[in-house]
């Protein structure tokens, strides 16, 4: 298994002399994921919960952990992940709450606007399933490519039936799109990447997402937990005023709350 790096350790709330009532752990990626979760942690803990933050450098690791018991739940991918991942590895896995939207958005270091895109431009993109046809669609939106009819979130490379630009596409890690800025002309970037990387997709990029992203992230858990009653705290704590004006003091539009106030 790939590095964990635990962000948050156990904090045990004594009451009267005895231990926190409730104890979760939850899998979040680096970035907004962690950031708003640790606003959650201390929501919770004045309810008397203890919340384990479990941080993780990739998108497989935090679902597998999920699945073999070694996490309660997880927060840090979208439907469409969920749906592809758990489909391809036959995993129980499933979702309870929604979370964020971040819009995927389309980054260069080399030029400012699309008119001065050349023939034969390199682009990188996701290499995962969801995220990659994510990334033709928008690519798409930008007027850059064309996809074959139905293709839809599935899209791969081989769906793109007319290339005017005759763009290069290479898959990579989604970790490692920022770090792929200097070495290509576009880079189709997960926001919770870029923000980590210092960007902000409303303010930096060529193009962004619209608000008609099917993309939203999600809280998952085991199937057959699916009624674990610790689950209802943490979503009332998420799904609050407080996490609500954090997600947008903090992330000034790059990061959207896809929920509404319980």
């Amino acid at each position: 298994m790939r590095r964990m790096i635990v962000l948050a350790l156990v904090f045990v709330l004594v009451a009267g002399g005895s231990a926190a009532a409730y104890d979760l752990s939850v899998g979040v990626t680096a970035g907004p994921h962690e950031e708003i979760m640790e606003v959650v942690r201390d929501i919770l803990a004045e309810q008397g919960f203890t919340l384990r933050i479990v941080t993780f450098v990739d998108f497989v690791t935090p679902n597998i952990a999920l699945a073999d018991g070694e996490l309660d739940v997880n927060s840090y991918q979208h439907i469409p992940f969920l749906e592809q991942f758990t489909a391809d590895r036959g995993l129980e896995l499933d979702w309870i709450a929604p979370t964020v939207i971040f819009p995927m958005a389309v980054y260069s270091e080399q030029i400012s606007s699309f008119d001065e895109l050349r023939s034969g431009a390199l682009v990188s993109i996701p290499n995962d399933p969801t995220n990659g046809g994510r990334a033709l669609l928008l690519l798409e939106a930008a007027e850059l490519i064309t996809l074959a009819e139905g293709a839809g979130l599935a899209a791969t490379v081989f769906d793109i039936v007319d290339n005017p630009y005759k763009l290069r596409i290479t898959e990579m890690d989604a970790a490692n799109l920022p770090r792929s800025l200097q070495d290509v002309d576009l880079a189709v970037i997960n926001t919770n990447y870029a923000i980590e990387a210092g960007m902000n997709p409303v303010e930096d990029s060529l193009v962004v997402e619209g608000a008609d992203s099917p993309y939203i992230c999600v809280i998952a858990v085991r199937s057959g937990e699916l009624e674990d009653s610790r689950y209802d705290a943490l979503v009332a704590a998420y799904h609050s005023q407080a996490v609500l004006d954090f997600i947008e003091e903090r992330f000034q539009g790059s990061v959207v709350a896809a929920f509404d106030l319980e």
